[in-house]
């Protein structure tokens, strides 16, 4: 009772409006993200979800984000719940999207290991909370290590990468949503 049912989130034509909005072919996206036309063109025609990891190789391949796509894939509602067990997202998923819709502000959970070699660069702000165990961050050239209940904050714009530091970590990563254009505060 209360939930906001919702059907399964379909991101094909976000990833077909923001492939043709950059003018590349199927091709062209499949060499950029490792992965084959074909799988491709099911995502694009909803035929076929792609997992976190190929979502995130697509997305790098849009210059975009895998949080942009599931956004632009999910209209705008003004209350939804997500559930911790989403049948749709079957046990322990890696990384889950913890905001529906195309919101101004969006959070992930990801869970146990990440991609520690991968760089991360969001235009606007950003907060990482670990929400149980540990993760090592390094950014700005320094490396901070932090456990259940810290906290760390990112200015847009900062380079930085993250990893696990076991498996049963937790990690709520938090962000002005990337359609959002932050702006300098106004002196009064």
């Amino acid at each position: 009772m209360g939930d906001h049912k919702e059907q399964p989130l379909r991101v094909g034509a976000a990833v077909r409006r923001r492939r043709r909005a950059l003018e590349l072919t199927l091709a062209v996206v499949a060499e950029r993200s490792g992965l084959s036309v074909p799988f491709l063109s099911q995502i694009e025609n909803d035929r076929a979800r792609p997992s976190t990891a190929s979502l995130e190789k697509l997305a790098d391949a849009l210059r975009t984000t895998a949080v942009e796509l599931l956004a632009a894939a999910d209209p705008a509602c003004s209350v939804d719940v997500v559930r911790a067990e989403d049948p749709e997202q079957g046990p322990a998923p890696q990384g889950r999207s913890l905001v529906r819709g195309h919101h101004q502000m969006h959070a992930s959970e990801y869970t146990g290991d990440h991609d520690a070699g991968r760089e991360f660069q969001y235009r606007n702000d950003q907060l990482l909370y670990v929400a149980d165990g540990g993760a090592e961050i390094e950014a700005e050239g320094r490396a901070y290590r932090l456990g259940r209940g810290d906290t760390l904050y990112l200015t847009g714009g900062v380079r930085h990468r993250w990893r696990a530091t076991g498996p049963e970590t937790r990690v709520i990563v938090v962000a002005v949503a990337e359609h959002i254009e932050a702006v300098e505060d106004r002196p009064r």
